[in-house]
This record gives structure tokens, C-alpha cells and sequence, in this order.
């Protein structure tokens, strides 16, 4: 999804974004965070126990007929909704967005963002295939940065991956990140890079 030039430019502003603060950011992006496989087989087999009311109302066609037709139906229904370009449509976007919090919450932990020493860690987390994105940050910066703080960094990280150019979202998000770290976590004395400084494709 993002070039390896592209990565390092993440990378660079990562770097940049931490020598004005003590906070510890990591990117994630994710293609998506689940794949959805029962979702086209509910819908298809909606469609097929729905199917046999209307033909026996309006046909004359055998019991074994409408039986072979639901069979049918519910065979197509379910190959045609397991096309990814389908497939990500049907999925109701309260499901797609807890897949995808649930995933981001997975990555703050196994990214080692929550052992941070002054627990000053954000994770900046999209996942293109829910259209979703999220920052996450531990205890000692939600106690300070009220949540609505991240919505513009939020925004201009949506607005770039729908725009196809998601390292400029990514790069965008970090320096505002940045910005409100640096305010509240100036660099300690002995300030040093707990976390890698990169953008991580899963």
C-alpha cells in the first residue's frame, strides 16, 4: 500500500515529531483487519430463505423446483458477496469499525506502546479496507490531551488515504501529533527513542 520511499518519509517525520518531545509515536496500516468470510454466507442464505415465497405465489413451479432454485440462489448470492470489492460493502460499518478498534487496541499492546517509561506512547492506526482510522494513546497523555485533540490529525489522515496519498496523511497526522506532544511532554534530560520510528503494513 505505501512504498518503501514513502515509508522513510513517515520515518523521518516521526523522528522529527519525537526531537521536540518525550511522547513515543508508531504508524500501522492495515489493508484490513478481518476478512469477513461469514458475512457473504448470512447475506446469501437471507436471500435464499426469502427466496421461496414470492415463486410460490407467483409461479406453478414444483416444490422440488423452487427447492433447486434456493439451492441456486443461495450458491450465487454467495460466491458473487464474497468478491472483495462486494464483500467490504455489505459488512455493516459498526462491524467493520470494531474490527478494526479492536485491531488498533491489539497493536498498541503488541507494539509495546503501553511500556513505555513516562507511558507516553500514541499509536496513529488506519485500516483501509473499514475506512477507519484511529490514534491511541496511553494513560499519562489521555490524563492531559482531551480526545477532540486528535480530530484534526484524525482528518487530515482520512482525507489522504481517500485521496490515495496515505503517507501524506500519515506524515500530517504526525506532526500535529507531534505538536500537541511537544506542548504537554517536552524532551526529558536523558530523553531517548524507546520505539522504532516507522510505519508498519500488515
Amino acid at each position: 500500500m505505501i512504498s518503501d520511499s514513502d515509508k522513510e518519509r513517515v520515518a523521518a517525520a516521526i523522528a522529527a515529531a519525537e526531537s521536540r518531545t518525550s511522547g513515543e509515536i508508531f504508524c500501522v496500516i492495515a489493508r484490513h483487519t478481518s476478512e469477513y468470510r461469514l458475512v457473504p454466507i448470512a447475506w446469501a442464505a437471507a436471500i435464499a430463505l426469502c427466496l421461496p415465497l414470492p415463486l410460490l405465489y407467483l409461479t406453478r413451479w414444483s416444490a422440488e423446483t423452487i427447492y433447486l432454485c434456493q439451492l441456486a440462489s443461495f450458491v450465487i448470492a454467495a460466491l458473487a458477496l464474497s468478491h472483495p470489492a462486494l464483500r467490504f460493502r455489505i459488512v455493516p460499518r459498526r462491524e467493520r469499525h470494531d474490527h478494526a478498534h479492536a485491531e488498533a487496541l491489539r497493536q498498541f499492546l503488541l507494539q509495546g506502546l503501553d511500556r513505555t517509561e513516562a507511558r507516553t506512547g500514541v499509536l496513529i492506526f488506519a485500516a483501509a479496507g473499514e475506512r477507519y482510522a484511529e490514534i491511541v494513546a496511553d494513560s499519562a497523555i489521555n490524563d492531559k490531551v482531551d480526545p477532540a485533540v486528535w480530530d484534526q490529525a484524525m482528518a487530515s489522515l482520512v482525507a489522504s488515504i481517500k485521496a490515495g496519498r496515505p503517507a501524506d496523511g500519515f506524515v500530517a497526522a504526525i506532526e500535529q501529533c507531534g505538536a500537541v506532544l511537544a506542548a504537554h511532554f517536552p524532551p526529558g534530560v536523558l530523553d531517548r527513542n524507546e520505539l522504532s520510528d516507522r510505519l508498519l503494513e500488515i
